[in-house]
């Protein structure tokens, strides 16, 4: 917990220390992606509670101190605490965007080796094309954007293009 400074720390009770001391980096490298993504939710749920009772606490203060602002001494504890869960969740979130990065890289290999494979004939191990149905040959869907481009979904989207566009310009015209 070396990363978070002691004055934070001290706003914090025993169960939100263990929640930040799990954002460690030591303790996020040994987390995968899922862990890490369940982690990031509970740290992000826990700033954006206190970020809701530092407000609340701030703006029913409004009346008697004439501002946020100026009722922002009083209202340091949230302020801490908000301040605490926003350096944690940094972390988290970085650490996660480097797992989801790393895991959409070995996805596009894997997509790539299974395309060339099926481009030369062969299907990759495992794949529909590879697992004959009852002696039958499978047929392979298309694949990329051929699947999603037919006939009758490029009219759908121009419809919807020119409903959109529609009402645009009749607000436009108001």
């Amino acid at each position: 917990m070396s990363t978070v400074n002691k004055s934070l720390l001290a706003a914090l009770n025993t169960s939100e220390r263990l929640l930040v001391a799990e954002t460690d980096p030591a303790a996020l490298a040994a987390l995968d992606e899922d862990a890490v993504a369940a982690l990031h939710d509970r740290v992000r749920r826990a700033r954006n509670k206190y970020v809701g009772q530092y407000r609340r606490g701030a703006s029913a203060a409004v009346g008697a101190h004439g501002g946020r602002g100026k009722a922002r001494p009083r209202n340091t504890a949230a302020a801490l605490k908000v301040e605490a869960f926003e350096e944690a969740l940094a972390r988290v979130s970085t650490r996660l965007g480097v797992l989801a990065r790393r895991s959409a890289a070995e996805l596009r290999t894997e997509r790539i080796a299974a395309a060339r494979a099926a481009r030369a004939g062969s299907a990759a191990p495992g794949s529909p094309a590879a697992t004959p149905s009852r002696g039958r040959p499978v047929l392979d869907a298309p694949a990329g954007d051929r699947a999603l481009r037919s006939a009758a979904r490029e009219r759908s989207r121009a419809q919807t293009r020119a409903q959109g566009a529609r009402r645009q310009a009749k607000r436009d015209s108001r």
